[in-house]
């Protein structure tokens, strides 16, 4: 059975974005929506002053409000709905996610600058999800989809590490008619990290850059194969990799970038490229979760 694009609806004009870029994805994918909502996070009025079955029915109807909205926009659309009662937002989304081809999430605007404010919720979501969670702002609008727009996607390590990123990138690029433009950003090693084996590598690639750009044609060169339609450009750039991301994408539809999936002594952690451009990109992020 084919996986639901999943998004959260808990009221907010953050939420709505995402639960309309999920439906679009939807569409694009044919794909069915379902839409889910935690029986907890009712608005903080709401939550203080009424009992559990108020709460329920304010859960019921928000759902079938969206699901209506979409309806009207996407007449062929299938869509269900959900409450969640597990505890914790953080846990019922996670499992939400799971059974989902993605998890459509919403984030504030960070403060006056355009990007993302990534509350205790989504950044503990992201780090836990098995699959790709996307967060999308209030802002967003079916017209920063437009044609010529391309999907920016992060590269980085051997072809395996992004390979989970690639994908999506290139799967979501085929479905919307779109562009990828693939990033791989590099810096100079301390003169320590040099070994016989890395400079006889470097010698062969001819420098650094070179060695860079072969890098990323190797890991590219299956998704071309692979989509054959789909346009791509190689942007290899001196630099941290979130600073490199970030100034690709004000034209971008979509960004997406990886994390590895794996436990730390702290817990999980969204990894440092994930946490810039989730809070001062532009556009929707995507993060997606690899071994």
């Amino acid at each position: 059975m084919a996986r639901p694009i999943t998004a959260g609806v808990d009221g907010s004009p953050e939420s709505a974005a995402a639960a309309a870029w999920a439906a679009r994805e939807a569409v694009r994918r044919d794909l069915p929506l379902r839409l889910v909502h935690v029986g907890e996070a009712a608005p903080e009025g709401l939550a203080l002053a009424a009992d559990e079955v108020s709460l329920a029915q304010w859960a019921r109807d928000l759902l079938a409000d969206a699901e209506q909205e979409i309806a009207e926009r996407h007449p062929g659309l299938a869509v269900t709905t959900d409450v969640l009662d597990e505890d914790g937002a953080p846990e019922a989304l996670t499992a939400a996610a799971r059974d989902a081809e993605l998890l459509a999430l919403g984030s504030r605007g960070h403060g006056p600058l355009v990007g993302f404010l990534l509350g205790s919720v989504g950044q503990q979501v992201i780090a836990a999800a098995e699959r790709p969670v996307v967060l999308v702002r209030s802002g967003d609008e079916a017209s920063a989809e437009a044609a010529g727009r391309e999907i920016v996607v992060g590269q980085e390590g051997d072809p395996q590490d992004s390979a989970a990123a690639l994908e999506f990138a290139f799967t979501t690029a085929a479905a919307r008619g779109a562009g990828v433009r693939a990033v791989r950003a590099w810096s100079l090693p301390p003169v320590f990290a040099y070994s016989p084996a890395s400079l006889e590598l470097l010698d062969e690639s001819g420098g650094m850059e070179p060695h860079e750009k072969k890098a990323l044609g190797e890991a590219l060169a299956p998704w071309r194969e692979r989509f054959p339609d789909v346009p791509v450009t190689e942007h290899v750039e001196i630099g941290s990799a979130g600073q490199v991301l970030l100034s690709v994408a004000a034209q971008a539809q979509l960004l997406v970038v990886g994390r590895r999936a794996r436990r730390t002594a702290v817990g999980a952690r969204i990894g440092s490229v994930a946490h810039a451009v989730l809070h001062h990109a532009p556009c929707p992020v995507a993060v997606v979760p690899h071994a």
